[in-house]
């Protein structure tokens, strides 16, 4: 009687790397030594950011456009715990959804044109994407290709900061660009540094086909 093959457990997913933390993020979790859990102050970050965009971020100016991004790194402070709690794989896509949350309202209430906002946003998306892809396919991009991507935390500093010097959508247009030539020149590299297997062709097909084996 056949028995079943014995079930190889999948690796663990190290949900720090889908995080996304920036420089800023992780230089927090270093100053606590990963003794913070990363629910408490991911929750804490989200509400007061919600709260004030709630209380109407496309009516701000000057400095207030980095509050709900200052807000938010309160969360920064957990980034080098193991996140090995019941709960907390949902710590990084509950900080992707801010993300996106912040750029579409400072974009709509600062009026960037359209085109740019769903760009940005889209661009950040393919790059979340191409990191859940890679964790589960047990590959990680070099160190430096992550840091390029500027974190959750750099991208929404960066896109405040434009839009205090008064030039949002050129912030805007910027980082969709940066981030889109980012993605195809690490998809470009991944490519190229990708070992070619070696088929081979059996010219006896055992499947029945026009070429299968009369013998």
């Amino acid at each position: 009687m056949a028995t079943d093959a014995p079930h190889t457990p999948e690796p663990r997913v190290d949900v720090r790397f889908l995080r996304d933390d920036g420089y800023l993020g992780d230089g927090l979790g270093r100053i606590v030594a990963g003794a913070v859990p990363p629910l408490l102050p991911m929750l804490g970050g989200v509400v007061v950011t919600a709260t004030l965009l709630v209380a109407g971020l496309g009516q701000d100016s000057g400095i207030t456009l980095f509050a709900p991004a200052v807000a938010l790194l309160l969360s920064g402070v957990a980034s080098g715990h193991p996140h090995d709690g019941r709960r907390d794989w949902i710590v990084p896509p509950i900080l992707r959804g801010t993300e996106y949350v912040y750029l579409l309202a400072l974009g709509h209430g600062s009026e960037v044109p359209g085109p740019l906002v769903f760009v940005l946003v889209a661009a950040v998306a393919v790059h979340h994407r191409d990191a859940v892809c890679r964790t589960h396919c047990g590959v990680r991009p070099p160190t430096r290709a992550i840091r390029a991507r500027l974190g959750w935390d750099g991208r929404m500093l960066l896109v405040a900061l434009g839009g205090v010097l008064g030039w949002l959508p050129f912030a805007y247009g910027a980082l969709a660009s940066y981030l889109v030539v980012l993605l195809v020149w690490d998809a470009w590299t991944s490519w190229l540094a990708a070992p070619v297997a070696t088929v081979t062709l059996d010219s006896r097909n055992e499947l029945g086909g026009v070429d299968a084996s009369t013998t």
